[in-house]
Parts: C-alpha cells; sequence; structure tokens
C-alpha cells in the first residue's frame, strides 16, 4: 500500500493511541467504543451475553492489542525521521507499506477498530448519522479511504500471484 510519510505517522499515532485505549480499559463495558470492539454473543439472552462477554473479553482485546503492536512495526520503517518540521519535504514524500499476509489482516482489523472507535465516539450509528461536512468526521473519513486502498492493494497483489 502506497502512504505518503505523514499519513504513516498520523496512523502510528493513531494506533498508539488505540493500544493505549486497549491497555487503559479493564472492564469493556466501562467503554462504549471497546464495548463495540468485543461483540455481544447472545442477543436475546442478557445472562448468556454476559457470560459469553466474560469468557472471550480478554482473549479479544488481547488481540487487538497484538495487532496494534503488529502495526506499530510495519509502519516503523515509513515514519519521517524525527523531529520534523511541518514543511519538511519529506512528510510528502509517498513510501510503500510491506507486509506479509498475517500482517495485512493485522492491519485490516486494526484500521477497522480504530475506524469503529471513531464511530461509537462520533455518534455514527447509521449512515444517516454521518456529516461529510462535519470536519470531525475527516478522520473517519480518511481511515476508510485507507481501509479501500489496502483492499485495493491486496486485489492487486492477488492477481499478480
Amino acid at each position: 500500500m502506497a502512504i505518503t510519510r505523514i499519513e504513516a505517522l498520523h496512523l502510528s499515532q493513531m494506533t498508539e493511541q488505540f493500544r493505549d485505549l486497549l491497555d487503559a480499559t479493564a472492564d469493556a463495558s466501562s467503554d462504549d467504543a471497546v464495548a463495540r470492539l468485543v461483540p455481544e454473543g447472545y442477543l436475546d439472552d442478557d445472562a448468556a451475553a454476559r457470560e459469553f462477554r466474560r469468557l472471550t473479553e480478554r482473549e479479544l482485546l488481547d488481540r487487538r492489542h497484538a495487532d496494534a503492536e503488529t502495526v506499530l512495526g510495519i509502519l516503523r520503517p515509513t515514519l519521517p525521521t524525527m523531529p520534523v518540521a511541518s514543511d519538511d519535504p519529506e512528510l510528502t514524500e509517498e513510501v510503500v507499506v510491506h507486509a506479509s499476509a498475517d500482517d495485512v489482516s493485522a492491519l485490516l482489523r486494526t484500521l477497522s477498530a480504530i475506524r469503529l472507535v471513531l464511530a461509537t465516539r462520533l455518534g455514527i450509528q447509521a449512515d444517516d448519522d454521518h456529516d461529510a461536512a462535519d470536519p470531525r468526521f475527516g478522520i473517519y473519513d480518511w481511515l476508510g479511504y485507507r481501509l479501500d486502498s489496502l483492499i485495493t492493494a491486496i486485489d492487486a497483489d492477488s492477481g499478480e500471484s
């Protein structure tokens, strides 16, 4: 996937914040955004849903944490040299993110999870909740664009095999 160094830096920072959110969450039910990352096992049985969450929550959040660490490792070689000045031409340099099949899966899961957390924070439950004119939705939209470009790169790479 082609990405500019400034995009890699922003994505790296978002991934670090996502990882920190996971680290700070002892119980997914204490944060609506984290709770959306741990799906309900039973929609019609509250007791069974609580038990399912108790049995699966930590493993799911640990996997998301490991995925975030993988993404940070993938992005590290693409980051600009620090410290960086806002007018540094290195920021707009395009680089290619290289990842193995397992790493690509971690990247897809992490970008999707970060986007889901943002959707929760922005109050997006349905398409009608998204206001493209509202600048707060810019990062949400950019993550969707990056997910799409990653899927396009995967499809292109699959066609070469």
